[in-house]
């Protein structure tokens, strides 16, 4: 089987590319960085937003693997058109690309930032039983250092659940409206193709090859890159905030499997995450510990894009497509503090 994977050159690509290849398969990447692709793939240069790029990149294709995004919180609106570029034409170039060309089937590297916030219930007595929709953090609450997301019935805050990939969509940031976007788009396309797509929605992916220095890393690069330059790791809030951190390399076999079942036929969304909860504080402890450096340090500090729980329910694919993480929390902490030192 012939392979495009789409941004094979950065962190979660490359991943994906080296499964890929020790798994047997033919691999051709399409990056704007060829320099950067793992040996034994077949680069090609250029953007995935160029129709006759694309077009030369799907040549004898039977399956693609849409890596390729812009990602992260941004640091204010002026990244709102290079969301909406990158990913948002991106991937709807590629998918005419696709059409044009008869390749069939795609894995899309989704994200948990659809969600916003994850899913909530409201115990105290009075309150109707069930899931209740977290409402938008305001900026005097965050302020105030009430982090928990409240009922809009009683104000209380709200007891935090897992999350399924049934839940309702929330973006509340310009990363996550593009990522939802995506997911449109390439529903579109299956349904007028009757191609099959799997759409994998990635939780916090930590591991060797973590972007470093930029403020559109994810939580775990940016703790990195200050450990790196000898620094505490700044925690916002209260570092209370859970998130599900999986490991890049269980990441990459969620997307061979996904791969193996859209060639069958097979359509579907799916939370790829450990199934283990975690809080933010958690992580930058583990790290500083792992690389003997400074304690963290909790600033109380906020971003209005942030949401404060999103922890996954992994049953669906675990059951459907008979994947399982791997990686142990604690393994993949050692594992990736020895990069952190370059």
């Amino acid at each position: 089987m012939l392979l495009l994977i789409t941004g094979g050159a950065g962190f979660i690509g490359r991943a994906v590319v080296t499964a890929a290849l020790s798994a047997g398969h033919d691999v051709r990447v399409l990056d704007r960085a060829p320099e950067r692709v793992p040996d034994g793939a077949e680069p090609v240069a250029g953007d995935v937003r160029d129709p006759a790029v694309v077009a030369a990149a799907l040549r004898g294709v039977d399956a693609v693997s849409h890596q390729a995004a812009k990602v992260g919180l941004g640091v204010d609106v002026a990244d709102l058109p290079g969301y909406a570029g990158d990913n948002d034409l991106g991937t709807a170039v590629l998918l005419a690309g696709m059409a044009r060309a008869g390749t069939g089937a795609l894995v899309l590297a989704g994200s948990m930032v659809v969600y916003g916030e994850g899913r909530y219930r409201c115990e105290q007595p009075g309150c109707e039983p069930g899931d209740v929709a977290a409402p938008p953090r305001a900026v005097e609450q965050l302020a105030a250092g009430q982090f928990e997301p409240p009922c809009p019935r009683c104000a209380r805050p709200l007891v935090p659940g897992l999350v399924d990939e049934d839940a309702r969509p929330d973006p509340r940031n310009a990363y996550a409206v593009s990522k939802l976007a995506q997911e449109g788009y390439a529903r579109v396309w299956a349904r007028e193709t009757g191609a099959a797509l799997i759409t994998l929605r990635y939780h916090n992916v930590y591991g060797p090859g973590l972007p470093r220095d930029t403020p559109y890393a994810g939580v775990a690069a940016i703790f990195g890159s200050a450990l790196a330059r000898g620094q505490a790791p700044t925690v916002f809030e209260d570092g209370a905030q859970r998130r599900d951190f999986v490991h890049v390399t269980d990441v990459a076999a969620a997307n061979l499997a996904a791969t193996a079942a859209t060639v069958q036929g097979r359509s579907g969304t799916f939370n790829v995450a450990s199934g283990e909860q975690r809080t933010v504080l958690d992580l930058a402890r583990e790290l500083a510990l792992a690389v003997a450096g400074p304690e963290p340090v909790v600033t109380g500090e906020f971003r209005l894009g942030d949401v404060r729980h999103v922890t996954a329910d992994t049953s669906r694919i675990r059951r459907e497509l008979a994947w399982r993480p791997a990686v142990r929390f604690a393994d993949g902490i050692r594992d990736l503090a020895p990069t952190l030192a370059h």
